[in-house]
């Protein structure tokens, strides 16, 4: 295998000095402009790559930022981590991506992988209690963000949306369009997200009188799970069937739509109505356009960098807990039974929030 350029081979290449090379890869103001030129030729001619392991160890970090997430295949994750590679970019780091897949096992592993790769600090939208993790991972000069998840101010800065009321704002909805009979499908309930917007669900249905909620634990957050959630609940005598269902996210919602409307005969919203939680990009395309909470996912990724990047430049770091808004958007799937969705209680018709 040929070997790899080096500094010194660019530096006898362009006839500098083996410090030009590097005030160039490192501090190119400090070059004049004809031999920065002449050295990045030589670069370039011989397909020269910079090798940052020397830089990291002087240095005592990368330029990386670790990312752990629960499930990239879920929209919402995906757009999070989009607006936080362009903040970092900006910022001259980049994100290297771990996928937990919801277990705490691989979670685990990507945190003590990144620690071991130098970045320069970690985000992460935990699974269950990672404070102890957090704890080590400062110890070691590592310092983490909470993201899509509240922190408790102390430990760690954090960027989360309150689910609670988006539970409440979901429930509400479906409500004030005349159903009384919800159901809540979301799972496994470990997942701080899920049993929030499942609280703020109840206290909805608490102030009506004559309205009920039961859960239906999905095992998942997938399409698929939705399907089988749906399936289950299809599979019920029709007067036992709830008459409007909430789903944790959108992906759940959509599983359950394919499930009623595409496998059997049920009409949404004529026989129930249906909402779910993100407003991903599906949600307003799909058979029939679903009603969703609203997360601004690229706020969540902005300003999950922010925070980094604050503690990273300060050297007594205050910890901040930012917590976001979301919002109503109606569609079709919710609207009342009869009525489009322009006439739907608190409806614009538009898919625009309703704030």
């Amino acid at each position: 295998m040929a070997r790899s350029a080096s500094v010194k081979d660019v530096a006898n290449h362009a006839g500098v000095a083996v410090g030009t090379v590097s005030n160039v890869l490192n501090y190119p103001e400090r070059v004049a402009e004809k031999t920065r030129k002449r050295v990045q030729a030589a670069i370039d001619e011989l397909g020269f790559v910079r090798n940052d392991a020397a830089r990291q160890l002087r240095a005592g970090h990368s330029r990386a930022i670790g990312m752990v997430v629960l499930d990239v295949g879920n929209p919402f994750f995906t757009a999070v981590v989009r607006a936080a590679e362009d903040a970092a970019q900006r910022s001259g780091s980049a994100i290297l991506l771990g996928d937990s897949g919801q277990d705490t096992a691989r979670e685990a592993h990507y945190v003590e992988l990144f620690q071991e790769q130098r970045v320069q600090g970690l985000l992460i939208s935990p699974i269950g209690d990672v404070s102890e993790s957090i704890k080590r991972l400062r110890e070691g000069g590592v310092p983490t963000v909470l993201v899509d998840r509240l922190g408790d101010g102390t430990t760690s800065s954090s960027v989360s949306v309150d689910d609670e009321a988006g539970g409440f704002l979901a429930a509400e909805h479906l409500l004030s369009t005349g159903r009384r009979r919800l159901a809540f499908v979301g799972g496994p309930g470990s997942i701080r997200q899920i049993a929030d917007r499942l609280s703020g669900a109840r206290r909805a249905v608490d102030q009506v009188p004559d309205a009920t909620l039961e859960v239906v634990d999905s095992q998942g957050q997938s399409v698929v799970a939705g399907r089988r959630a749906g399936d289950a609940l299809a599979d019920r005598k029709r007067e036992e069937f709830p008459d409007a269902i909430f789903c944790a996210n959108d992906l759940l919602a959509l599983g359950v739509m394919q499930s009623l409307t595409m496998l059997r005969t049920f009409r949404i919203p004529q026989d129930v109505a249906l909402i779910g939680y993100d407003d991903i990009d599906f949600a307003a395309s799909a058979v029939v356009p679903l009603s969703s909470i609203r997360q601004p996912t690229e706020e969540i990724g902005r300003t999950a960098i922010e925070l980094l990047t604050s503690e990273l430049e300060s050297d007594t770091p205050m910890f901040k807990s930012v917590v976001l808004s979301p919002e109503l958007v109606v569609r079709q799937s919710s609207a009342a039974a009869g009525l489009p969705a322009s006439s739907a209680p608190g409806a614009k018709g538009d898919g625009s929030p309703v704030r």
